[in-house]
């Protein structure tokens, strides 16, 4: 992204516009874009872009000179305009609380998102990561981590991996091998709930299992001794 001289808010409408266009990413997007565009590309400048401009540039990249035989649809060039010009509807996003201290005995963990406050999202295409503070009595939104500039980057795995290396724990939809040994080379436990579901509901069912019979990974996160550890063991072992 450096390279190309784009500040953070520009880079984000354009990686945000190109998932609205199916088969398109970033690269492509940026082709046209420059082509378009005389000069720096930036929030000014995005402004300028029309609907038309999408249309004769994606057509021309298909070799389609006028544009009328691509795949792309009237309604999603419409939409990344307005991405672009960043007049893309504001979802409205959980809001996080600032921790004065970290709790005791808690994990952070991140949970990819596309959606208000839901686990709905893929690990190598999330828009967000949600990142909570969990202890056996509280979940507390700590950080919205947007993830879209992790498609600007050789390595996007490696990058969304780095944007939540604080967190000891992630809960995904889905995540493919190489991403999650990547993940786990960071230090971040990965947990796939493939049916997804509220962020906070998925949560809560973290906390029964640290205040309950966390497993050896787990206790040893929240702090529980070696000793208790192996008595949470026995009792899981009794328990099958």
């Amino acid at each position: 992204m450096s390279e190309m001289n784009l500040n953070r808010e520009t880079a984000l409408r354009i990686a945000l516009a190109a998932r609205i266009l199916p088969g398109v990413g970033v690269g492509k997007l940026l082709e046209i874009l420059h082509r378009r565009i005389s000069g720096e590309l930036n929030e000014e400048s995005l402004q300028t872009v029309t609907v038309t401009d999408l249309k004769t540039g994606f057509g021309s990249a298909d070799g389609e000179e006028d544009g009328e035989d691509i795949s792309i649809g009237l309604p999603e060039m419409k939409e990344a305009v307005r991405i672009l010009w960043g007049e893309a509807s504001n979802e409205q996003l959980p809001q996080p609380v600032a921790l004065d201290s970290i709790p005791a005995n808690s994990v952070r963990v991140a949970v990819a998102s596309n959606s208000g406050e839901k686990l709905d999202g893929h690990f190598g295409s999330c828009l967000r990561f949600l990142v909570y503070q969990v202890t056996v009595d509280t979940v507390q939104l700590v950080d919205v981590r947007s993830a879209l500039e992790a498609d600007f980057s050789d390595d996007k795995n490696a990058f969304r991996a780095n944007l939540i290396n604080d967190c000891q724990v992630m809960y995904v939809v889905s995540i493919g091998g190489p991403a999650a040994a990547k993940v786990v080379r960071s230090g971040i436990y990965p947990i796939k709930v493939v049916e997804g579901g509220m962020a906070r509901e998925v949560l809560d069912k973290l906390r029964g299992v640290m205040g309950s019979a966390p497993p050896p990974w787990l206790a040893k996160l929240i702090g529980v001794g070696a000793e208790e550890r192996v008595r949470f063991e026995r009792s899981s072992d009794n328990a099958a």
